[in-house]
C-alpha cells in the first residue's frame, strides 16, 4: 500500500463540522478483546525529557510524554488522520480565518473548564519574547496575524491574531492563506497550559503536587533520569474510552539497556532497537518486532559559520563520501531508506527531484570529493580534520563510527568523535558549538514545509546556521503560493539549492523499528508521524 495515502494534511476549506464529530470507542477496543486486570504500560523513551512545558519542548523525548499530559485543538488517530481534540469541530471559508468550537466537557485535571481563553493565553505565552520558546520559528509558519512582530517585541502579545469569541469558540486570523493550518494546531507548542498554575507556582510548574494538564493522563511522579509516572486523568473528556490506568516512561540513552529491560519483562514497548541487533531481535521476537514508516529524516548538519565547513566545497566533499546504502544496509539494518533530499519520501504530495550526485557510483562521488578537497587546500600533507558531535545512543554511535571510517578511507580525513547526553547536546546545538553534528527531524505535520522551513535563515531549527537569500526567497514564495502545484515546484527548487549549498547531508529516511509486547493493543502502525498516544493503547490478557 502506498503510505502516502495516510496524509494528515487536511484542506480545511473542505471540512464540515459533521465530519469531525467524535466517534465513541471507535476502533479502540476490537470486538472479542479481553482486557488485562492491570492496565499499566511501561514505555521506553529515547532519553530523559528536557522539559514538560509544551511551549519549550523541542525533542521527541519531551513530546512523547507531553502528548499524554496535554491535548491541543486537534489530535491524530492511529492512521495519522486529523481528528477532534479539545475542538469538536472547526470551519473556514477562505483558509485564512479559522473558527474552532471547543467541547463543553473538556476540563483540566483539577476540574476547571478548558476554555478558549486558555488557548489565547497559552499561545501568547509561547510567542512572548520573555519566554524564549525554541518553537517560535514553527509558530511563525502558521502565519497567525502579527505573530512575527509580537515575537520580535514590536507589538504587544494582545495584538496576536487569536481571539476568544466566547468561552467555547476560538478564532484565528492569518496573514495569508494556510490550507494545512488545522493540522498545524496539533503541535505541542500550540497546546494549552493552565494559567492559574503557572501564575501561582512556587515549585517548578511540572511538580506532580501542583501539575494541572488537560490530557488523558496526569503527572504522578518524576524521578529524573529514572522514570516519569503518569496516571489516568478522571477529568479527561474521553476518560471512559481510555483503558490504561498507569503509564511509565523510562529514559534510555543506551538502547541496549532498553532491550535488556524488555527481555526481562520490565518494559512493554521500546522506542527503538539497537541497529546492530536488528536482525537478531527480529528473529528472536517475531511477534513483537515491528518496523513502520516514520516521517523523519536522519542527517548531519555542517556548521557553516566556521572552518572547515564554511567552505561549500568541503561540505560537498564530505557529503559525497558518506555511503548511505552502507549505513542503511550494513549498519542500521532496520529498513531505513537512503536519503539525498531533506523532505522525507513519504511526505504527502511531494516527490523531490533527486540531485545529480545521487545517481553517481560511489567511486565517482569519492573522486569528485577528493577534487573538491584539493581545491579547498586539503591533501595528504594537510588532511581535513574536524569533530563530529552526536547525542548518546548506540545507534548514533554506530553511524558516527561508520561515517568517520568512510571519510578516513575515502578522503584521508581525521574525524574526532564526541558524544554528549541529550540535554548537553541540545545546548551545544543551540550555541553552535560543533563542527559537524548528528541530527534528525520529524515532521510536525505532513507537508514539505515542515522540513524545508527548518533551514530558513530565521529558523531556530537551522542548526547548520545556513544563510541563503536565494533559499529564503524560494521558501517565502512557496509558503505564499495559493496553487498547490506552484508550491510543490518551489519546494523542489529549495531541495535543489540544498543539494548545491549542502548545509546538511541527508543520510536516510526513517523506518521506525521497535519491540512491542504482543499483549499491548492499539499500537499505531500507519501513523507516519509516529504519534503514539497512550490513551489509544491497552493491555490484553
Amino acid at each position: 500500500m502506498n503510505l502516502k495515502t495516510y496524509s494528515v494534511i487536511v484542506l480545511a476549506s473542505s471540512i464540515t463540522p459533521s465530519l469531525f464529530s467524535p466517534v465513541v470507542n471507535a476502533d479502540i477496543l476490537p470486538v472479542g478483546v479481553e482486557l488485562a486486570k492491570e492496565q499499566h504500560l511501561v514505555r521506553a523513551n529515547d532519553a530523559e525529557a528536557a522539559t514538560l512545558d509544551p511551549a519549550k519542548a523541542e525533542g521527541l523525548p519531551e513530546m512523547h510524554v507531553i502528548r499524554d499530559l496535554y491535548e491541543g485543538l486537534v489530535i491524530q488517530d492511529r492512521e495519522g488522520n486529523i481528528v477532534p481534540g479539545v475542538a469538536h469541530s472547526w470551519e473556514t471559508k477562505d483558509n485564512q480565518t479559522f473558527i474552532f468550537h471547543l467541547r463543553k466537557d473538556a476540563k483540566w485535571s483539577n476540574g476547571d473548564a478548558v476554555t478558549a481563553d486558555d488557548f489565547v493565553y497559552s499561545l501568547r505565552r509561547a510567542i512572548d519574547p520573555k519566554l524564549g520558546s525554541p518553537n517560535v520559528w514553527y509558530l511563525k509558519l502558521t502565519k497567525i496575524k502579527n505573530l512575527s512582530d509580537v515575537a520580535k517585541g514590536k507589538l504587544p502579545v494582545e495584538e496576536l491574531g487569536v481571539t476568544a469569541i466566547d468561552a467555547h469558540t476560538l478564532r484565528f486570523e492569518l496573514d495569508s492563506k494556510v490550507p494545512y493550518f488545522v493540522a498545524m494546531t496539533g503541535h505541542t507548542s500550540m497546546m494549552p497550559v493552565h494559567k492559574a498554575t503557572i501564575d501561582n507556582q512556587v515549585k517548578p510548574w511540572s511538580d506532580p503536587k501542583q501539575f494541572v494538564g488537560n490530557g488523558a493522563f496526569v503527572l504522578e511522579r518524576w524521578v529524573v533520569n529514572e522514570r516519569i509516572e503518569l496516571v489516568k486523568n478522571s477529568n479527561y473528556w474521553n476518560n471512559t474510552n481510555t483503558y490504561l490506568d498507569h503509564v511509565t516512561y523510562i529514559p534510555f540513552e543506551n538502547q541496549n539497556a532498553a532491550i535488556h529491560r524488555y527481555e526481562a519483562g520490565e518494559v512493554d514497548m521500546t522506542s527503538d532497537v539497537p541497529t546492530h541487533q536488528a536482525k537478531k531481535l527480529k528473529a528472536a521476537h517475531p511477534q513483537a518486532y515491528t518496523s513502520v514508516p516514520l516521517l523523519c529524516t536522519y542527517y548531519y548538519a555542517f556548521n557553516t559559520t566556521r572552518a572547515p565547513f564554511n567552505d561549500v566545497r568541503v561540505r560537498q566533499a564530505v557529503s559525497y563520501s558518506m555511503m548511505r546504502d552502507v549505513i542503511t544496509n550494513g549498519v542500521t539494518n532496520v529498513g531505513h531508506i537512503p536519503a539525498y533530499t531533506f523532505a522525507h519520501q513519504y511526505t504527502a504530495g511531494f516527490d523531490a527531484e533527486r540531485p545529480e550526485y545521487s545517481e553517481w557510483t560511489q567511486k565517482q562521488r569519492d573522486e569528485k570529493a577528493r577534487q573538491l578537497l584539493q581545491q579547498a587546500g586539503y591533501d595528504q600533507s594537510n588532511p581535513l580534520s574536524f569533530t563530529l558531535l552526536y547525542n548518546t545512543s548506540e545507534a548514533n554511535k554506530s553511524i558516527a563510527v561508520a561515517i568517520a571510517s568512510m571519510l578516513k578511507n575515502n578522503l584521508g580525513a581525521k574525524v574526532a568523535l564526541e558524544n554528549q547526553e541529550w540535554k548537553s547536546y541540545l545546548v551545544a546545538r543551540k550555541q553552535g558549538d560543533f563542527d559537524m553534528m548528528r541530527a534528525s527531524w520529524c515532521g510536525d505535520y505532513n507537508e514539505a514545509s515542515t522540513f524545508l522551513s527548518l533551514l530558513r535563515t530565521e529558523s531556530s531549527g537551522n542548526f547548520a546556521r545556513y544563510q541563503s537569500d536565494a533559499y529564503d526567497d524560494v521558501m517565502n514564495r512557496a509558503l505564499a503560493a495559493i496553487n498547490q502545484e506552484d508550491r510543490q515546484r518551489l519546494y523542489n527548487e529549495a531541495e535543489q539549492l540544498l543539494a548545491v549549498d549542502m548545509p546538511i547531508a541527508p543520510i536516510y529516511y526513517f523506518m521506525q523499528a521497535r519491540l512491542v509486547r504482543p499483549n499491548v493493543g492499539g499500537f499505531a502502525k500507519n501513523n507516519v508521524e509516529g504519534r503514539i498516544y497512550s490513551k489509544d493503547l491497552y493491555m490484553k490478557k
